[in-house]
Order: structure tokens, then sequence, then C-alpha cells
């Protein structure tokens, strides 16, 4: 067929050359592949049209050199690939009037350009052939990538998808019937992704709107990160101060156990009267701190009730359990929807919470204090006492001592 004519491969060799050696690598769009899709459509169409030999030959020698121009600079690009053209077309001995043929059919892929004949109708659809592709979206986001690279504009993705909605509606249309038959419903699926993206996107947008508007109603992170952790440190340290006195507990009930057992029943010989002191400031300091202990984890008994005055006025917590569980559950949801529609009464509930676990800590390790000061006291006086009596008052002292010990640890 004459537009597999030598001139033609002797150009296709040419520009293959010249964009694989001279164009820049910034141009990820138009590039050698965008020339050769170009070619292929051109031939799709002209196999559709019916076109004189010496039409198809010009038609396919501007498909090859339409965009050697950008080896150029990115402005005036056609322009630059008539230029091109010319002196290749010239050096090759091709007639004049067809290298100004093949020039305006170049010049009629600028953006905007209305055909006026079927060689331009079938270039410009060629060069828009990948509309109606189902690998647009992934060409057109390398075009969005090249101008961003060579400085011409910068677009988001979101102002990208409008460029090409707008294109699509308002600019670009198919001339020949074979584009309008075989492109055109691959063009109709590719604006209805895009509709589709910016609708989900939309509608993303609102979703983040609400969110941040309802974070903006609703205490601030900071604020819910102080309540959140001063409660767990309020928490953690109320479960230490309740181990603490089980540990002490344990501890005196272990010692007096062994002292009923062991100790107190050798005080009936009246030999062993000498210990009979020291056994008491013993047993009483122990039973001293068993009874510090239950006091500091022994828990407050409150009314559980709370009346819609006092939700009204904000003088109950409802967040603390003591305070309402005497109320019927309806009662209770009541309270608490008009708990939650006041931000000012959330802020109050959740300080006054953290206030009195403070008050109740405070009481807890105010007893444990004291009770390890007991259990100090009571175990260094009773050392001593005991040693006093086996020393200044037992009558055999190295017996003595011996048996004391014996029932101490056993």
């Amino acid at each position: 067929m004459m537009y597999m004519s030598e001139i033609v491969e002797k150009t296709n060799n040419f520009v293959v050359d010249l964009l694989s050696k001279e164009l820049d690598p910034k141009f990820l769009y138009h590039n050698l592949r965008h020339t050769q899709r170009v070619v292929k459509s051109t031939k799709e169409l002209i196999e559709f049209n019916d076109l004189e030999e010496q039409d198809k030959e010009v038609l396919l020698l501007a498909a090859w050199l339409h965009d050697t121009g950008y080896t150029k600079g990115f402005e005036d690009h056609e322009e630059h690939s008539c230029t091109i053209a010319r002196k290749f077309l010239k050096e090759h001995g091709y007639k004049t009037s067809l290298i100004e043929k093949v020039c305006d059919i170049i010049l009629a892929t600028k953006r905007g350009h209305e055909p006026s004949n079927i060689l331009e109708e079938i270039i410009r659809d060629s060069d828009a052939s990948h509309f109606g592709q189902k690998s647009y979206l992934a060409t057109s986001e390398l075009l969005r990538e090249e101008l961003d690279q060579l400085g011409i504009a910068s677009y988001s993705p979101q102002e990208w998808r409008e460029e090409n909605i707008k294109m699509f509606r308002a600019e670009h249309r198919f001339y020949t019937d074979y584009a309008k038959e075989n492109w055109q419903e691959g063009k109709d699926k590719n604006i209805k992704k895009l509709v589709k993206e910016k609708k989900a996107r939309k509608n993303l947008a609102k979703k983040e709107q609400l969110k941040a508007q309802f974070k903006s109603e609703s205490p601030e992170r900071g604020i819910q990160t102080m309540f959140r952790v001063t409660m767990r440190n309020h928490l953690k340290l109320s479960d230490i101060a309740d181990t603490k006195a089980n540990i002490l507990l344990s501890v005196n009930a272990i010692i007096i156990s062994l002292v009923l057992s062991n100790l107190i029943p050798k005080l009936d010989n009246p030999s062993n009267d000498y210990l009979i002191y020291p056994t008491g400031i013993f047993v009483v300091f122990s039973i001293a701190s068993m009874i510090m202990s239950i006091l500091a984890t022994r828990p407050n008994v409150t009314r559980g009730e709370f009346t819609k005055e006092d939700v009204a006025n904000k003088n109950v917590n409802l967040l603390f359990f003591g305070n309402f569980h005497k109320m019927k559950l309806q009662e209770y949801e009541w309270a608490i929807q008009e708990l939650i529609q006041d931000k000012k009464y959330v802020y109050s509930s959740l300080t006054k919470d953290l206030y009195y676990l403070g008050v109740v800590l405070d009481r807890k390790y105010r007893l444990l204090r004291w009770t390890y000061t007991i259990f100090m006291i009571g175990m260094i006086l009773s050392v001593i006492a005991f040693f006093i009596a086996l020393k200044y008052y037992g009558p055999d002292r190295i017996l003595k001592m011996s048996e004391t010990s014996m029932a101490l640890f056993f």
C-alpha cells in the first residue's frame, strides 16, 4: 500500500531516533510512545475512510512528525514540528506542495483548532484516540506529571479531574464516523469514572466536614487525653493502695496466727511470765495494723439516688455509680441524655469524678502511711521488749532465747 512507502519508513526511523535521543526525559506523555499510538490510530482510521493513496501517505507522515517539535521545547511545538518536517522531507526530495500539506495537518493538532477537511479530522481524532481507551486515566496522569516537572502547571488530583471533565464536556469531540462509533463509548465510560470519583470525593469531603464539626463541638483531643490519663493514673494509684493494704493485712494475719498457736500457750507456765508484755505489745500493734489496713480498703456507702432537680441544677455526678445505683434505668437514661447535651455539665462531671477519686486516694494513702508506721513501730518495740525480757527477766537466758526464737518462727 502507498502509505507504507519508502518515505514513510524513513520518517518512522528518523522520528524514533530523534525522540529517543533528543527528547527531554521530563516529557512523560508527549514522547515516542504517544507518537506511536497516534500513528496506530491514524492507520486504523485510514482503513475505514476512502482516501487517495497520496493522502494516506501525507497523513502518516504528519502522524509521525506532529510531536517532533517537543525536542525544541513545549512552547510552539507545532511550529517547531513543521520546521523539522520541512527540513527532513526536503532533504529526501519530497514535493514542496505535499510538505506544506503535511504541515497543515500538523498545525491542525493545535488545541482548539476546528478541522476543515477529512485529513484534519483524522489527525485530530488520532491524537485524542486515548480518550476512548481503558488506559486513559493512567495516560492522563502522565500528562499531569509532565506539566509539573516542566514547570508549566501544577494541578492537584482534584483540580486535574476537574480539568479533564471540563475538557471532555466542553472542548473535545470526535469528528470521524469511525471514532464516533468505536471510541465514543470508551470516552463516555471514562467521563463517568471521572464524575463518579468527583462525587465520591465530595461525599468524603462532606463526611470530613461533619467529622470536623463534631470534633469542634466535642471536647478537644488534648482535654480528652488529659481526663483519660489522669483517670487512669488515679485508678492505678487506687489499685496500688489496695494491694499494699492487702499485703499488710495478710502479713499481720499470719503473724497473729503464729503467735496464737505457738507463743500464747507457753504463757500458762509461770516461768514464762516475763514474755507476757513483749507478746502483748506484739499482738496489739499487729491488730492495730490489721484494723488500719481494713479501714484503708473499706468502701464507703452512698445513697445511690438523685432527683430531677439535682440533674437540672447539675448537683449530681452521673459518672460515679454510687450516685445512681438505686435509680431505675429509664431515669438514668434520661439523666445521661441531659448530661451529654451540655458540654459544661460533661466537663463538670468529669472534674468532680477526678476530684472525689483524689479525695479517696488521699484518705487511703494517709491510712496506709499510718498503717506502715504502726507496723514498723510495733515490730521495733516488740523485738526490743523480747530482748529486754530475755536478758533481765529470763531464768535461763540462753534457753529462753532459743525457745522464744522457736516460738516466733515455728
